[in-house]
């Protein structure tokens, strides 16, 4: 068969992945700043980049899909 395919069309929001960070993973300067936490947890593009540190998780997928992203549970 031989037909026309258009391609899909661009995905209009990004995935982003949450996954939990040991705060003595951190650097110190950042750790300095978490206060008395032990895990915080991170906001990271597909390629890893890391967008946000913030103190719970809910907070983590509420900053991405305020910001047009569909966050992703990472073990």
């Amino acid at each position: 068969m031989n037909v026309k395919f258009d391609a899909l069309p661009a995905a209009e929001r990004s995935i982003v992945y949450i996954r939990a960070v040991q705060v003595a993973d951190l650097p110190a300067d950042v750790q300095a700043k978490v206060g008395g936490l032990s895990t915080v947890y991170s906001v990271n593009r597909p390629d890893g980049a890391r967008l946000a540190l913030v103190a719970d998780r809910n907070l983590a997928f509420v900053l991405a899909r305020q910001h047009e992203m569909d966050p992703v549970n990472v073990h």
